[in-house]
């Protein structure tokens, strides 16, 4: 069955996709916002002294392709709608696959305001996400910060990451198409942006998981050099991307999956839920689904992220890097039976699933139970995957950029959750705090005055830090950036601190054996 959700395009039909979000010489209220840019005039909202543009088309794409700039619009366009994220597997509505749009909310829509500027990228890997979840809407960020705020979808799973380079030459940029889709959102803001009232010479990309992972990403490739000036990653990192080899095998596991292995050039005609259904494709190199995501195909990407060092090319974008201290609490469910359950026999065999690193999952149990004595199962589990999985790339990309002599700022938030304490400081709550959507879904950061103090104390480091790059703000304690003798580290909390190597034992048991990207 064909989900009505979805667009069914050709080669020839899918840029059509969604042009009615946006119709052109929709009549306006009195005293709504409005913005005349290259991109064309754009009228929007008002939302409690902040003006959103929603659903702001940035280019075009056909599928596997480059993307290209949408063309100046001649009438005005009402941004009152957000465009479709792209097709993916899960409930996002709307989702289509003519999905290059983004979203803005600015508190001075006035050319003179030069207000820095935050563009986030969301996360849910390369396979998940929208820019236009209720959790990222960016009114109260913007109103709290006096900046502009800017949420960009792109295209995903096989749609953006599928490498097809070196099985048709037809398609030689498709294994990074949804990165270059955020270059091309990049310069739509480079070129539009000051009409909104931003400054792009002061352009901060921020994001979660694989909105951060993106970022990183984004800072080894040459054609995003100069569109951004700082970049906050928020438990997303990439130390490596796939190589062609790995990525040309997962294609070839998708093609077959689909059917068409023999016949790449038959997917751009081939109905976009076909091409959804087939990502529960087998990974031929890891467990589980197949993995999509960057590749190193010598155009966009020649090097890797963060191997054998920090990539020249991003060195000079300052950087904050950060992490909660529960990270994997978010992704197994504390209250399932699964974990209640989990016992002592198991647990080495289910930490060693999890840990993208070569070692005895018995030996790490020993450590953690040496350390943590009355710690059930799932507190060792919690703990021993979090530090392994999530904080240990981290620690790498810190290192790495304080050789360079370009060090970050780097923090952990250890805040936990007041809705759902369990979940402690899970993968995610500071997206909430950080855009002050206390009650968006899955937030879970609670509502009372120690959620909203910790809020602004983080709003104010993040905005201090795009306008000048240096997270320090009156009356807070300064923050040190983050050297191998110190590592200091901001721990935001009820009572935010800044604390030497947090975590030290954690990163010495780990710090001897190689760490593996998961999916590269």
């Amino acid at each position: 069955m064909i989900d009505p959700a979805f667009s069914s395009p050709t080669r020839r039909t899918m840029i059509a996709g969604s042009a009615a979000l946006l119709a052109a010489g929709v009549g306006r209220a009195a005293g709504d916002p409005v913005v005349t840019c290259r991109a064309g005039s754009f009228t929007g909202e008002r939302q409690t002294g902040v003006a959103a543009f929603r659903g702001i088309r940035y280019g075009r794409a056909e599928r596997f392709r480059t993307p290209v700039a949408a063309l100046a619009t001649r009438e005005t366009i009402r941004a009152t709608e957000p465009g479709p994220a792209c097709p993916q597997r899960g409930k996002r509505r709307p989702q289509a696959e003519d999905c290059l749009f983004l979203n803005v909310w600015t508190p001075a829509p006035a050319a003179d305001a030069r207000l820095p500027v935050l563009v986030w990228v969301h996360g849910g890997g390369y396979s998940y996400g929208s820019a236009n979840d209720p959790i990222t809407d960016g009114r109260a960020l913007a109103a709290a910060g006096d900046v502009v705020v800017v949420t960009v979808n792109h295209r995903l799973n096989a749609l953006g990451y599928l490498y097809l380079a070196r099985l048709d030459p037809a398609f030689p940029d498709s294994g990074n198409a949804g990165q270059l889709d955020l270059v091309l959102a990049l310069q739509w803001v480079r070129d539009n942006i000051a009409a909104f009232g931003g400054d792009p010479a002061r352009v901060t990309m921020i994001g979660q998981s694989g909105g951060g992972a993106k970022i990183a990403t984004l800072m080894a490739m040459p054609a995003a050099r100069g569109l951004f000036r700082r970049a906050i990653t928020m438990s997303g990192q990439q130390v490596t991307v796939s190589g062609p080899l790995h990525a040309t095998r997962r294609a070839r596991a998708y093609l077959a999956r689909l059917g068409v292995q023999d016949a790449p050039r038959r997917l751009p005609d081939l109905p976009v839920e076909k091409l959804i259904e087939a990502l529960d494709a087998g990974d031929p190199i890891e467990n589980g689904p197949i993995y999509f995501g960057p590749v190193l195909d010598g155009r966009a990407l020649a090097r890797h992220p963060y191997w054998p060092d920090a990539h020249p090319n991003g060195l000079g974008i300052d950087l904050i890097l950060g992490a909660t201290r529960d990270e994997t609490r978010d992704f197994s469910d504390p209250a399932s039976p699964e974990m209640r359950g989990l016992g002592w026999d198991a647990l080495p065999d289910r930490i060693a699933a999890e840990l993208p690193v070569d070692l005895s999952p018995e030996a790490v149990v020993r450590a953690y139970r040496a350390r943590m004595p009355e710690a059930s199962p799932a507190d060792i589990f919690y703990a021993a995957t979090t530090d392994g999985r999530s904080w240990r790339p981290q620690l790498i990309e810190a290192e790495l950029r304080a050789r360079a002599g370009h060090p970050a700022f780097v923090y952990q938030v250890d805040f936990q959750s007041p809705t759902n304490p369990d979940r402690g400081a899970f993968h995610g709550i500071d997206i909430g705090l950080v855009f002050g959507t206390f009650d968006a879904p899955y937030a879970w950061t609670g509502n009372g005055p120690r959620t909203h103090a910790l809020a602004r104390s983080m709003q104010r480091r993040f905005v201090a830090f795009a306008r000048s790059g240096t997270p320090d703000a009156p009356g807070l304690p300064r923050w040190p950036v983050y050297d191998e003798r110190r590592r200091a580290t901001m721990i935001f909390d009820v009572s935010s601190r800044v604390e030497n190597d947090p975590r030290r034992w954690q990163r010495e048991l780990f710090a001897p054996y190689p760490y593996t990207q998961p999916g590269t």
